[in-house]
């Protein structure tokens, strides 16, 4: 789960996190008083979306009045923000962040992340901040830091202290630094954080050590141990489709091609996008209606493929194990007829009653083709749609 950079600042200021003073505004005439109750010479306009990369998209201007307040909030407010995180439909801007300017004298990078292969959080460090991390990482992959955290003790002060020598932190600065990657590392682990990510943390002028952004995401997975986190959730920001999925405890994550996926577990489900690009198909979706799935989530799975306008044809790929294919059969039968199916439809089914769940398709009425295996099932529904 996202959040929007406000709310992610709201919650590292509970921790003792140093973050300059702002207010969220969703009108020009609110981003205005904000301005005015700040009280400072200079504000940020910070466009809120679920991307990065909004400043070269003109969704951040520095205004050193009101008037230039209330000129950058028309402007951004309402805007589509195409970043290259948001994709070539970009994303619509409801709500700004005003926020007092600051004296940068340099700009950092931290983050926190969970490295897959260590099985630990890995924090993350460089002098090279403001800029996207992957683009440092591919071009001077030797300015990155890393320190590898032991649960059983957490971030360490030497590690915390290693890291801000290494990105080059004013000495007289460096005690400062290393606080704030213990608070920001206590935010994430009581959080329960997937990512983490200060992009630029700051030293100013006047002696602080502050976070100009901050992006947080969250474990969709631990989020009922944080009822205030949940609170924070902009569905406006998320696709329609995920959200109706979730509703159903159904793991679904839309992308960009025209082939819709229905498939029962996550390593399923990978392999049958796999093949599908492997045959010259586009996967318009990850679907993972799981192992204990009833005919009524089925048929809401069903519907949220058939709700894409991108997709052309759908492949339901099952291999019922404690997930029985006559359930499988019955949801997509009863989704396909509510719905009316209009598209081509390739269904492989094995495992558990698959007998009865091809009997019961077969005896649809509806325009079905079955496949033999996993790879006939993705040849013959790329050979559909194309």
């Amino acid at each position: 789960m996202n959040i929007h950079e406000y709310q992610g600042k709201q919650v590292l200021k509970q921790y003792g996190v140093a973050v300059p003073e702002g207010k969220v505004a969703f009108s020009v005439d609110e981003a205005v008083e904000a301005a005015k109750s700040l009280g400072t010479p200079v504000v940020v306009v910070k466009a809120q979306i679920h991307a990065g990369g909004r400043g070269k998209a003109g969704g951040v201007k520095v205004a050193k009045n009101l008037d230039e307040v209330r000129e950058y909030a028309s402007q951004i407010l309402g805007k589509v923000l195409v970043t290259h995180q948001t994709g070539p439909e970009g994303k619509e801007v409801k709500r700004l962040l005003i926020e007092q300017g600051c004296d940068i004298k340099k700009e950092y990078y931290i983050g926190l992340v969970v490295d897959r292969v260590t099985g630990r959080i890995v924090m993350m460090a460089s002098e090279e901040g403001g800029t996207e991390i992957e683009e440092v990482a591919a071009h001077t992959p030797e300015k990155i830091f890393k320190e590898v955290i032991d649960p059983a003790v957490g971030l360490q002060v030497f590690q915390a202290r290693k890291l801000a020598y290494s990105i080059n932190i004013p000495n007289e600065l460096v005690n400062k630094a290393a606080k704030f990657m213990l608070s920001l590392y206590t935010a994430f682990v009581e959080k329960d954080c997937s990512i983490a990510e200060i992009n630029p943390l700051v030293v100013t002028g006047d002696g602080n050590v502050m976070a100009l952004d901050a992006k947080l995401n969250f474990d969709s997975n631990a989020l009922y141990r944080h009822k205030d986190i949940v609170d924070l959730r902009d569905l406006e920001e998320e696709d329609e489709k995920e959200i109706q999925a979730s509703k159903f405890d159904l793991s679904y994550i839309a992308l960009d091609g025209n082939i819709g996926c229905m498939v029962n577990g996550a390593g399923l489900a990978m392999a049958t996008m796999d093949i599908i690009k492997y045959y010259g198909g586009d996967p318009a979706n990850f679907l993972d209606v799981g192992g204990g799935a009833t005919k009524e989530k089925v048929t809401e799975a069903f519907k949220i493929i058939l709700s894409d306008e991108k997709v052309k044809g759908i492949f339901v790929n099952i291999f019922g194990g404690i997930m029985k294919c006559d359930i499988i059969a019955d949801g997509v039968i009863s989704a396909a007829k509510e719905l009316g199916l209009d598209r081509p439809l390739v269904v492989r089914l094995e495992g558990t009653n698959v007998e009865l769940g091809k009997k019961m398709l077969n005896e649809s009425g509806l325009n079905i083709v079955a496949a033999d295996s996993m790879a006939d099932g993705a040849q013959k529904i790329v050979a559909l749609v194309k």
